[in-house]
């Protein structure tokens, strides 16, 4: 019937005719291999792509609109072997992962300065600021927690360098990103599309992340301030405005407060001169 036919088409057209199918070339310098977004893709060593357009060709990588042939600007996958494209996928994922908490990190950590929440009011200042502020009791335990994840990823994901012909090898039947992890169950009884449609949403807010998280180190590292106070004053003042928040606030002891005071003044000098 009609509902079966239009199921059929949905759910064997990769990439899905949705919004999500232009925000999947968000990043123009990253491609992303087709395992990572359909399924599982069994890589066969020894293959090579002689381009981007091979490689989509073959299936290995997904092209998607307005690029279906893909996009690599710089000649990542000129030549490329099978078993590094498979690579490059696993690193964009993980990039992507960690730039999704570091962006909300950023914005969390913020917030919660110098309120008894983090560390006894003892965290201040920017973001880039706050990790060598914080106990090295902190420290030796992040240490612990990267180690004992990173050696988990390997042990699952990468082959053995002493029985692999090349070293930073991942095994042929791996699926990049796909750890078996999902704690909270949310993939239990989905089906294969949702799963899919989830890992291009994932994919997609990790190039997102990426880029967002370069912004925000990049800007605090010019001016010093809080990123939503400095945001907040630049939009309400405009460039004079934080200017004047940078010279006031930029290095004080109690930089987070001295932003926001600032910012408030600035709202109600704002408040004042529209009710004029």
């Amino acid at each position: 019937d009609i509902k079966e036919r239009l199921f059929t088409r949905t759910s064997s057209t990769f990439p899905p005719n949705t919004h999500s199918n232009n925000m999947a070339c968000i990043c123009a310098l990253n491609v992303v291999a087709k395992a990572a977004t359909t399924g599982n893709i069994k890589i066969q060593p020894g293959k090579k792509y002689a381009d981007i357009k091979e490689a989509v060709k073959s299936g290995a990588v997904a092209g998607c609109a307005p690029f279906p042939e893909g996009v690599d600007a710089f000649g990542f996958f000129n030549g490329i072997d099978a078993r590094e494209a498979q690579r490059y996928a696993d690193v964009e994922i993980t990039h992507g992962r960690i730039s999704m908490l570091a962006a909300l990190g950023f914005l969390v950590g913020e917030q919660v300065e110098g309120s008894s929440f983090l560390f006894d009011s003892q965290v201040t200042g920017p973001a880039i600021n706050h990790f060598q502020q914080v106990p090295g009791l902190f420290w030796g335990l992040l240490g612990a927690s990267i180690f004992t994840i990173e050696a988990s990823r390997v042990q699952y994901a990468w082959q053995n360098p002493f029985d692999a012909d090349k070293l930073f090898l991942l095994k042929t039947d791996y699926t990049p990103g796909d750890y078996q992890f999902d704690p909270l169950g949310l993939s239990k009884g989905k089906d294969a599309a949702w799963l899919n449609d989830m890992k291009l949403k994932e994919i997609n807010n990790g190039r997102v992340a990426m880029v967002a998280i370069s912004g925000m180190v990049a800007q605090e590292l010019v001016n010093g301030l809080n990123l939503i106070p400095a945001d907040e004053v630049l939009e309400m003042g405009k460039e004079g405005a934080l200017l004047a928040l940078e010279k006031q606030c930029a290095g004080a002891p109690d930089e987070a407060a001295c932003a926001k005071a600032f910012e408030a003044a600035e709202r109600a000098a704002v408040f004042a001169a529209d009710k004029l």
